[in-house]
C-alpha cells in the first residue's frame, strides 16, 4: 500500500501544520526565507532542489499563506517570495528544531548561531535572550552568524557566501544567481 500524502485521518493541529510545512524541502525554503533569500534562483542554487519541486513547494507555501509573491522585475515579470505574518510565526518552531538538530543530529553543533540584535547575547534554546529576559525574541530582533566551531569548507553559492558574515534575519540577500 502506498504511503498517503496527507494526515486526513488525524484530528490534530500538528497534523494540519505538517500538511502545510511537512513536505520535504518546505521547512528549508522557510528557513532560507528567514535568512533573506527571496528569489527563485537563489532558493534553487542554495538548496540544490529540483526546479519542479521548488516550484510546487513555493506555490503550496503561497497558497497556505506562509509566503507571498511580490514582483521585483517587470520585464520579464519576476517575483520574490517573502514571509507573511503567518510565515513569521514559524520562527520559534524553526529555531527550536534547528537548535535541537544542532545538539542531537549533527556532529560539531549548529552551523549558525543566533543572538539578540539589541544586546548581542546568544539566544537560549527557546529563543529568549538570557540577558534581557522576557518573551522569545522575534526574527526582526535576531542576528545570525556562522558558528566558529563549524569553520571550514563552505559552499560557494551566493546565499552561502552571504551567510559567512553576521547578518540580521530577514535582510534580503543580494542575488548573484543567474536568472533561470
Amino acid at each position: 500500500m502506498a504511503l498517503g500524502t496527507d494526515y486526513e485521518r488525524q484530528d490534530c493541529a500538528l497534523a494540519r501544520a505538517l500538511e502545510v510545512v511537512g513536505e520535504r524541502w518546505s521547512l528549508l525554503i522557510v528557513r532560507d526565507a528567514f535568512y533573506g533569500v527571496q528569489r527563485f534562483n537563489d532558493f534553487l542554487v542554495h538548496l540544490g532542489i529540483p526546479r519542479a519541486v521548488l516550484t510546487a513547494r513555493l506555490n503550496a507555501l503561497v497558497a497556505a499563506g506562509v509566503l507571498r509573491k511580490e514582483p521585483y522585475q517587470q520585464a520579464p515579470l519576476r517575483h520574490g517570495y517573502l514571509l507573511t505574518e503567518a510565515g513569521l510565526e514559524l520562527w520559534g518552531p524553526l529555531y527550536q528544531l534547528s537548535r535541537w538538530g544542532g545538539r542531537h543530529a549533527t556532529d560539531g553543533g549548529p552551523y549558525h548561531l543566533f543572538a539578540h540584535t539589541a544586546c548581542g547575547t546568544d539566544l537560549d534554546f527557546v529563543g529568549v535572550c538570557p540577558k534581557c529576559g522576557g518573551a522569545p525574541v522575534p526574527p526582526t530582533g535576531v542576528v545570525m552568524r556562522p558558528n566558529p566551531a563549524r569553520a571550514g569548507v563552505r559552499r560557494e553559492d551566493p546565499v552561502s557566501r552571504a551567510l559567512v558574515r553576521p547578518r540580521p534575519l530577514l535582510e534580503p540577500i543580494a542575488s548573484a544567481a543567474p536568472a533561470a
